[in-house]
Formats: structure tokens, C-alpha cells, sequence
């Protein structure tokens, strides 16, 4: 080891939980992801195709995200602000919504 550790490990680690917690809280998670969305200019056009894996993610999305979870309020909210304020985005915008909650699903957060 080329340092000597001043705070003790289990302030670190808590510290680490608290930061964890608060990032991939439902309302902060979904009020970045909105905040990159408005911002957001995407170059060229991207992959648009619906392939039946695509529809898969996006009903799974639906159930899991939409009426299962306990954050489906801001699911809904960012559901219905990207259909209607950046359409285009629409399908980022359940894209990331489902890499939040295997982020949250990663380090054990409900």
C-alpha cells in the first residue's frame, strides 16, 4: 500500500452507501435523466426500427417500471414529458429508464 488511510473504513463505506442511495434515488435519477433529455441534440438519426426486442424491453418497461415499482410516478412523468416535449427521444428516454433500475438492481437498492 502506498497510502495510509486516515478515515476509518466504516465511515467510508457509509459514506459511499449515502452517495450511492441519494444518485440512484428515484427522484433524482429521473430528474437528471430529464434535465440530459431537454438538453440532449442527438447527431444524425439513429437507430429508429422497432424489432421485436425493442417492443419486448419497452412492454417489460411498462409492467416492471410502470406499475410494479414503487417509483412508477416518475416513470410516468418522464414517460408522458418525453412523448410529448421530445418525441424523438422517446425511446432514449425508456432506454436509460431501464439502465436506472439495473443500476439500482446492481447495488442492491429497492
Amino acid at each position: 500500500m502506498n497510502f495510509i488511510p486516515i478515515m476509518e473504513r466504516e465511515k467510508l463505506l457509509e459514506g459511499y452507501q449515502s452517495i450511492i442511495h441519494s444518485i440512484y434515488s428515484s427522484k433524482a435519477y429521473y430528474e437528471r435523466l430529464k434535465d440530459f433529455l431537454k438538453h440532449f441534440q442527438p447527431k444524425g438519426k439513429g437507430s429508429q426500427r422497432v424489432t421485436g426486442e425493442k417492443l419486448t424491453a419497452f412492454l417489460r418497461s411498462v409492467v416492471y417500471l410502470g406499475i410494479l415499482s414503487r417509483s412508477r410516478i416518475y416513470y410516468w412523468k418522464l414517460f408522458i414529458w418525453s412523448l410529448f416535449a421530445r418525441p424523438k427521444l422517446f425511446p432514449l428516454a425508456i432506454t436509460y429508464s431501464i439502465y436506472g433500475y439495473h443500476f439500482k438492481k446492481v447495488f442492491g437498492l429497492r
